[in-house]
């Protein structure tokens, strides 16, 4: 009888699992050393069949690597840092229906109520999980008013959790933590909120988000580069309905006052504001400096100051 041999296939780190854990135990005839080779057991000596039609726990595709490997597997979502147990947990649907849409009996909604409580329980049950779940809940809520994308909610909440492992809350709220995780993911994205706007979603003060984000940065080591002006542009245009135009000599005339050093010192939310309302002008698609205001929450005092400073570093603009 010819000897069995196994088969490997790439990517299957389970069934190399499988081999090295079946490689302790023994031929029950010959006592020669047995491998699992698909769904069956054989001895690598005799060629004995010691078991068979396991379940094979092993992909039916290939992966070549750890990439590829996670966009097949089909178990499930994958895990995310948004949700206080990476959504690893059960969730149980809070409609009292079967798969098949029925109502449920009264007996069966006292269960599922019963079930529904208890889990909640299991999924926080410890002050420091009670503590995370509010707080990403606070980011998303946040992430979802400002508009941020999912990549910003992620980086926000892998921020607050360093800043939970590491003891920095005591002595702070939870919100103002959670607020500044969100600042400062969102300037690391290269999708800067202002101040303003961060504590106007927010639940605490202004001041005291400044004051968290800075302490929360220089005990995290967070490498947070000054907010770009250029960033806010295509938000602010959009926000009044410019043209493709006015974004791009709003982005020029802001590229000429970095390169002339108007810049330094001066908040890139009224740069950014003054910008597109010099390009508004510039494109023949005049609006107001009120309306500008609005959409950047900024005075119509730094407007016109920003504005003054970008026409001298300008030259040849044609404005008066």
């Amino acid at each position: 009888m010819t000897n069995a041999r196994t088969r490997t296939r790439p990517g299957d780190e389970e069934q190399s699992d499988e081999q090295t854990k079946d490689s302790s135990l023994s031929c029950p005839e010959c006592g020669g050393q047995v491998l699992s080779e698909g769904s069956e057991t054989v001895c690598g000596d005799c060629g004995l069949v010691v078991e068979e039609d396991q379940v094979d726990r092993g992909p039916e595709w290939r992966a070549f690597d750890a990439q590829e490997k996670n966009e097949k597997s089909r178990v499930g979502a994958p895990t995310t840092n948004t949700m206080h147990d990476k959504g690893l947990s059960t969730n149980i649907d809070w409609r009292n229906k079967d798969a098949y849409g029925n109502s449920l009996g009264s007996r069966q909604r006292e269960k599922m109520q019963r079930l529904r409580k208890w889990n909640e329980r299991f999924r926080t049950r410890d002050s420091k999980e009670r503590n995370l779940k509010q707080a990403l809940g606070e980011i998303d809520r946040m992430a979802s008013a400002l508009g941020l994308p999912d990549n910003v909610r992620e980086t926000a909440s892998v921020i607050y959790r360093r800043a939970l492992n590491e003891d920095l809350l005591p002595g702070r709220s939870i919100e103002g933590v959670a607020t500044s995780s969100v600042y400062a993911a969102a300037r690391q994205a290269g999708v800067p909120r202002s101040l303003d706007e961060i504590s106007d979603v927010s639940r605490v003060e202004k001041n005291e988000v400044a004051r968290t984000y800075r302490y929360v940065v220089r005990e995290l080591g967070l490498e947070v580069r000054p907010a770009d002006p250029e960033s806010y542009v295509p938000r602010f245009a959009s926000g009044l309905e410019l043209s493709d135009e006015a974004e791009h000599r709003a982005r020029a005339l802001l590229q000429n006052a970095k390169e002339k050093g108007v810049h330094s010192g001066k908040s890139p939310v009224g740069l950014a504001a003054a910008a597109v309302y010099a390009a508004s002008l510039l494109t023949n698609e005049k609006t107001t400096q009120a309306a500008v205001s609005d959409v950047a929450d900024i005075s119509e005092v730094t407007i016109r100051n920003r504005y003054h400073e970008l026409l001298e570093a300008e030259d040849n603009l044609g404005l008066v």
